[in-house]
């Protein structure tokens, strides 16, 4: 069963501990939630193999947490202070971080500015995601918003909205939830990746097209190396190679 810790403006963040060792925090997608981006790819369960301390929470807006429908809930770093607050109210000294495509832009956003982050991996990500000035020409919010809140979803004609608002449906998000996050861009707030000083890997899907070359990361984040694996955006992170490389990678500390 899930716990539940309030954060600092009154949405209710559940999220679960399993196993013993050291702390890793895992930050999910847009749209998905701590059940299908880390528990079902097997990411957890390797995770506790290796002997590590897993954390899973699902973002506001998400899952079993609260889901404002206003923008305002969502806008400038609330969600770097849901991870930081969890990691408070958990009590852990130091933490590894791992992130997937809207999870690495918080978990990076963490890391960025809170000494506790040991190690980090950005899943699914790449300069698209990343890097202000593509984020801003690149990725396409708004439209993904009105798709989420449309009535008919054959209406949707643009790929990435269309496939996101599908992903929704399949995953029986709250639409209207997952559209205030686009319309306050929350996910246009591009961390300080220079600030980033601790050991990075970055790992992306061989056919990631919305994230971009994950290598034009390696200049603005010193100390990174980047691991292409089979799959795409949403597929990615269930392939084996993906596993496999978070936890060579944080065994190796």
């Amino acid at each position: 069963m899930p716990r539940t810790w309030r954060a600092d403006d009154g949405v209710d963040i559940a999220y679960e501990v399993a196993g013993n060792g050291p702390p890793v925090l895992l930050l999910h997608g847009f749209a998905s939630d701590s059940e299908t981006n880390w528990v079902r790819p097997g990411v957890v369960a390797a995770l506790e193999q290796a002997r590590m301390q897993v954390i899973t929470y699902d973002a506001r807006g998400h899952g079993r947490s609260g889901k404002p429908h206003d923008p305002a809930a969502y806008s400038g770093s609330a969600m770097v202070r849901d991870a930081r607050g969890l990691i408070d109210h958990l009590g852990y000294e130091q933490v590894f971080l791992i992130g997937y495509s809207m999870g690495s832009q918080v978990a990076a956003g963490v890391a960025a500015i809170d000494a506790r982050v040991e190690r980090l991996v950005l899943g699914g990500t790449g300069p698209h995601l990343l890097l202000a000035g593509a984020l801003r020409s690149s990725y396409p919010a708004t439209e993904i918003a009105e798709a989420l809140e449309a009535d008919d979803p054959a209406s949707i004609r643009a790929p990435v909205p269309k496939a996101y608002r599908a992903f929704a449906d399949a995953t029986g998000a709250d639409r209207l939830a997952l559209a205030a996050i686009q319309r306050a861009r929350a996910l246009a707030v591009s961390p300080d990746l220079e600030a980033i000083k601790v050991p990075v890997l970055v790992i992306t899907g061989e056919k990631d097209t919305l994230a971009g070359d994950p290598h034009e990361l390696v200049g603005p984040l010193m100390g990174s190396r980047v691991q292409i694996v089979p799959g795409d955006h949403i597929s990615a992170v269930t392939n084996k190679a993906f596993v496999e490389a978070l936890v060579e990678f944080l065994a190796a500390r």
